[in-house]
């Protein structure tokens, strides 16, 4: 029996021991359904999901390693077609798996995970056709930097054998670069080819893996230098200790260097054959993607045109109360004048020294530790989970963006990570400081993932899994919270909240015009200088980004209008009985969900306070 056989075979064994089920409620449709039977089948649903959920974790051992599970601790996932392939296999058996189940006898919850997880298949099975509308290898993520990033962040190190796991993770970086050179070989030959600007990020970033000793000096490179701390650490003979030091030492020339040489010497050709054509319009099918990419980032029916609208009537608005704050200030001028102003007035910005740096993180670990302090006012659901704040490290930092959270494990062995980047301090003004770091740490990012992870009652699915509009959403609305309980008394920092969310209203304009309207890059660099505060180098990055990633930052302005929207919505109907407390467990305490689930679920929220 082969593998496709095998799961099919499984997938109609679980269907017929479904439709057996159903047929027996189904005889006694007209009767009610006992509260027995509705929690005795909404646990089978519920162990049906963790189980499908687990067998995809089982398959994945980059995957589990983010989830704290050091399975196969010494392998990295598979980047083939072949998986690719495999993986929609599975996708199709699971949604008849799931489909199986009679829908009517589960509870509240359960209904939710049912439609959420077959909704999930139907979307992966959909998206097959666009497998290849994507570059794996890009400025803000891929292989390329993941392979020491996640070594370094991810691989922990407690014994001998997961320092040997490690070892042999170098060594496979070698076939992960071959794999990964088909990938974008299968991309070349569909004429989908990073614009220009891309490579020069990609062949820079990768050769700098590639610095230090082993390779050409006596200063450790990035991963020998995280290997060697972490084994230093271990409780083992000094011998014991060089010899794992030898042993890497072997795989980063014999495996990972050829890996990344072979890889360089690809993009360095196909460099030759980049273009400057910005949009996933000259994608095959460009124009269909972009609108399948929008409805899954956005989890709504919204067109290109009604976002863009949308965008350039939010930035109107902001721009007014921007104007407010100019003239609370005494600043003689007009707005762009005053964004001017903003932009390079020296007291906004500390020097770029390590003095300057660790005063940002330390000024910026003290606002999160005075918010931490306020929330009993806002949630009644804290995270058990501590929060970190790090500057990025130095072999990532050039290209990276300008902040991003890590979540913690699972298991609670590593805490959540608030990333500020520091490279370029200019590009990171002090009255923006507050509401990045209540946005990417309390009551962002931190409290709404690690909350999500720390659930009980929910399948697995929904813990580890996410909707980038329901997470950037609360994350932008969270940098809105804090002036409700009397934060960003200092004008300067309160302009820098609008600032943010004003960044945040441009992208729905810029994502739009370049992937739907064919604006050049030029055009979405001269968009964002032009209408709001930030530095150029700012609008660089975030154009960048729009390019490689399509989509993707339309999720945070949308997100929070919708949160925002049912927060008024749930004020209007229920009044005084209104408890902002409770509307953010409702937010948070389902974790990620669509935006109509989360519509859905405040209506059930108003409808239990009302009766």
């Amino acid at each position: 029996m082969n593998f496709k056989q095998s799961i099919l075979v499984l997938a109609v064994s679980t269907a017929l021991l479904g439709a057996c089920t159903s047929q027996t409620a189904n005889q006694s449709v007209n009767q009610p359904i006992s509260e027995a039977t509705v929690a005795e089948a909404s646990t089978q649903a519920n162990k049906l999901f963790d189980t499908i959920f687990q067998e995809g974790i089982d398959r994945d051992p980059v995957k589990q390693t983010y989830l704290g599970i050091k399975k196969d601790y010494d392998k990295w996932s598979e980047f083939t077609e072949e998986n690719s392939l495999q993986e929609l296999e599975f996708a199709k058996a699971n949604l008849i798996r799931i489909q199986a189940i009679d829908f009517d006898t589960l509870d509240d919850q359960t209904k939710i995970s049912y439609s959420l997880y077959t909704q999930k298949l139907q979307n992966q099975i959909d998206d097959y056709k666009w497998r290849f509308h994507n570059y794996p290898v890009n400025q803000m993520y891929g292989t390329h930097s993941q392979v020491p990033a996640f070594l370094i962040n991810q691989h922990s190190i407690s014994n001998v054998k997961e320092a040997q796991d490690y070892i042999s993770r170098v060594h496979g970086a070698k076939k992960v670069m071959e794999q990964l050179i088909v990938q974008l070989r299968l991309r070349e030959e569909r004429g989908i080819i990073a614009p220009k600007f891309v490579f020069e990020h990609v062949i820079r970033d990768s050769k700098n893996i590639l610095v230090g000793a082993p390779f050409d000096s006596e200063t450790d490179s990035t991963i020998l230098a995280d290997f060697t701390e972490k084994v230093n650490k271990l409780e083992i003979s000094d011998n014991g200790k060089s010899q794992l030091i030898t042993n890497l030492n072997k795989a980063l020339v014999n495996s990972l260097k050829p890996g990344y040489e072979e890889l360089i010497n690809y993009l360095t050709v196909l460099e030759t054959k980049a273009d400057n054509r910005d949009g996933v319009w000259k994608f095959p099918n460009g124009e269909a993607f972009y609108n399948n990419a929008l409805k899954r980032t956005t989890t709504t029916d919204l067109t290109a045109v009604q976002i863009h609208q949308l965008g350039l009537s939010e930035v109107a608005r902001i721009h007014d109360e921007m104007r407010v704050i100019m003239k609370a200030v005494g600043f003689k001028g007009d707005l762009s004048e005053f964004f001017v102003f903003m932009r390079n007035d020296k007291q906004f910005y500390y020097p770029a020294t390590p003095e300057g740096k660790q005063r940002y993180i330390d000024e910026a670990v003290a606002l999160i530790d005075d918010m931490e302090g306020r929330l009993d006012s806002l949630f009644l659901t804290k995270p058990e989970a501590k929060l970190k704040v790090k500057a990025v490290e130095a072999f990532r930092e050039k290209s990276a963006g300008k902040a991003f959270y890590q979540q913690p494990a699972p298991d609670g062995s590593r805490p959540g990570v608030y990333y500020a980047n520091l490279y370029d301090m200019e590009a990171m003004p002090v009255y923006q400081m507050a509401a990045l770091a209540y946005h990417e740490g309390i009551p962002g990012h931190h409290m709404q993932l690690a909350i999500k992870q720390e659930l009980t009652g929910i399948p697995k699915f929904r813990k580890f899994g996410g909707y980038t509009a329901h997470t950037e959403g609360w994350g932008l609305y969270s940098e809105f919270i804090p002036k409700e309980i009397g934060l960003y008394q200092d004008p300067y920092s309160d302009f820098g909240r609008l600032a943010m969310e004003l960044w945040r209203a441009c992208r729905l304009v810029v994502d739009t015009g370049i992937h739907a309207k064919k604006w050049t890059r030029e055009q979405g660099i001269e968009y964002y200088v032009s209408n709001t505060p930030n530095a150029k180098s700012d609008a660089v990055k975030m154009v960048e980004r729009h390019v490689v990633m399509a989509s993707q930052a339309t999720a945070y302005k949308i997100g929070m209008n919708k949160i925002i929207e049912l927060r008024e919505h749930a004020k209007t109907q229920l009044g005084d009985n209104f408890d902002i407390r409770e509307f953010h467990d409702v937010v948070l305490k389902n974790g990620p969900v669509p935006l109509n689930v989360l519509s859905q679920l405040v209506d059930e929220y108003i409808s239990v306070k009302q009766s």
